[in-house]
C-alpha cells in the first residue's frame, strides 16, 4: 500500500470516531498536510507531516506507517509518531487550560428561588 485517502487514514489512526467526522474537520481546514490545506481526497503517504488540530489540541505528526482499516489503539498508534515540540506544546496549553479553569470564582451552590428571579431581573433589564 503506497496511499491511502487522508479521511480514510486519520479514521484508521482513530483520531476520529467516523470517516465522517473527519470528512468534516477537513472541509473545516483542521487538517494540513506538510502545511497546506487539504480535501478528503488528498491522498497521504509515509513521511508526511500532518497538523491535526481536535478540540482544545493541536498535533504535528509523521506518518509512519498507511493502513485503511480500523484496529486496535495499540495498533493505530503505530501508525503516527507525534513530535516532541507538538508533545511539548499540547501539555504546557493543557496545562494553562487547567489553571484558568481553577481560578474561576463559581458559587458554592446553586442560587435559590430569591436569587433566580433576581438574576433574571437583571437579565431582562439588561436586555431591553
Amino acid at each position: 500500500m503506497d496511499k491511502v485517502r487522508i479521511d480514510k487514514w486519520l479514521w484508521a489512526a482513530r483520531f476520529f470516531k467516523t470517516r465522517n467526522l473527519a470528512k468534516s474537520a477537513i472541509d473545516g481546514g483542521k487538517i494540513h498536510i506538510n502545511g497546506s490545506r487539504v480535501k478528503p481526497s488528498k491522498e497521504v503517504e509515509v513521511g508526511n507531516k500532518l497538523l491535526i488540530r481536535v478540540g482544545w489540541d493541536e498535533m504535528e505528526v509523521l506518518v509512519t506507517a498507511l493502513s485503511d482499516k480500523r484496529r486496535g489503539a495499540p495498533e493505530a498508534a503505530k501508525l503516527y509518531q507525534e513530535t516532541q515540540q507538538s508533545i511539548d506544546k499540547r501539555t504546557t496549553y493543557a496545562e494553562q487550560r487547567k489553571a484558568i479553569g481553577q481560578s474561576q470564582l463559581q458559587p458554592a451552590t446553586k442560587p435559590n428561588t430569591k436569587e433566580r428571579r433576581q438574576l433574571q431581573r437583571v437579565k431582562r433589564i439588561l436586555s431591553e
